[in-house]
């Protein structure tokens, strides 16, 4: 199970309630801000930031870092270089910020709604990303509703037999166990009433990413019956 030091929910930290969810383009600000800063113990310049994204306007960095001043995630200190202020992340060197999502992220559509501070050695890989458990998903694994699944990229030639992988079939992307049978592959969906689909041309098959773990809040869980059967 991965160990969370830190769930950054997207919150106005002076009223509680809350903010608008963030764009993709402020959400990988946001994940850029924090990787620089631990890496070198400063905040990314507007002008290294504009570098890092394409962005040749100084003036729209800035305004998207007003932007996640104004939804909680930052303060700004105009008055002095570099004067950005991270809110609610864990800056620790042997964590890693992946954004969560309330559901399956399709092709890069969805928007975080929390970025959570995960050990290093769980979700170091660039791309990895937590999603929230809906009813069903890995229940056959213990997986319960709102538990978060932590996905990290892969490919179907490092993955090993056996492994629990997200992969896209029939448009949608879902739990499959992974197995090889000579050149194919033998998908078993993990979901309620799910079968088994056979991938003959592998290099067809579309892996988003293997399950490494899933964090479970205990404190939300109701009352457990531990009686022995």
């Amino acid at each position: 199970m991965a160990r969370i030091d830190a769930i950054v929910q997207r919150e106005s930290p002076s009223s509680g309630h809350q903010a608008e969810q963030l764009t993709e383009i402020e959400g990988e600000i946001l994940d850029f801000m924090v990787q620089y800063l631990r890496a070198n113990t400063y905040q990314p310049s507007i002008r290294e930031i504009g570098e890092r994204f394409g962005i040749k306007s100084t003036k729209t960095v800035s305004e998207h870092l007003q932007s996640l001043a104004e939804k909680g995630c930052l303060e700004r200190d105009p008055s002095r270089s570099r004067g950005v202020k991270i809110l609610g992340v864990d800056l620790s060197a042997d964590t890693v910020a992946v954004p969560c999502f309330a559901e399956m992220p399709a092709n890069g559509a969805s928007d975080a709604e929390a970025y959570v501070s995960v050990d290093r050695q769980m979700g170091s890989r660039d791309g990895s990303f937590m999603v929230r458990a809906s009813a069903g998903d890995l229940a056959v694994l213990g997986v319960t509703e709102g538990d978060l699944i932590l996905v990290s990229p892969a490919t179907l030639d490092n993955v090993d037999d056996g492994s629990v992988v997200v992969a896209e079939v029939g448009g949608a992307s879902t739990f499959h166990r992974v197995s090889r049978n000579g050149a194919s592959a033998m998908l078993e969906a993990l979901q309620p009433g799910g079968g088994m689909t056979l991938v003959e041309d592998t290099d067809t098959l579309q892996i988003v990413g293997c399950v490494t773990g899933f964090y479970r809040r205990m404190d939300e869980v109701g009352s457990l019956n531990l009686t022995q059967h």
